[in-house]
């Protein structure tokens, strides 16, 4: 049960942490898309060594 509970004050503690970090553009539209480019290009590695352009919007 403690184990459970310490999860999830944590999980609250990260939410807060990334909503604060938005409202004072730490966190912007931009860095989620480079971001999120990135961790296609980290899974997806063959298809970038293939010639596969994984870029997000063009």
């Amino acid at each position: 049960m403690r184990y459970r509970l310490g999860s999830f004050i944590l999980l609250i503690y990260i939410l807060v942490g990334l909503y604060v970090a938005w409202l004072h553009n730490y966190i912007t539209p931009t860095l989620l898309k480079q971001v999120a480019q990135a961790l296609i290009a980290v899974f997806l590695w063959f298809l970038v060594l293939l010639g596969v352009d994984l870029h997000i919007g063009g």
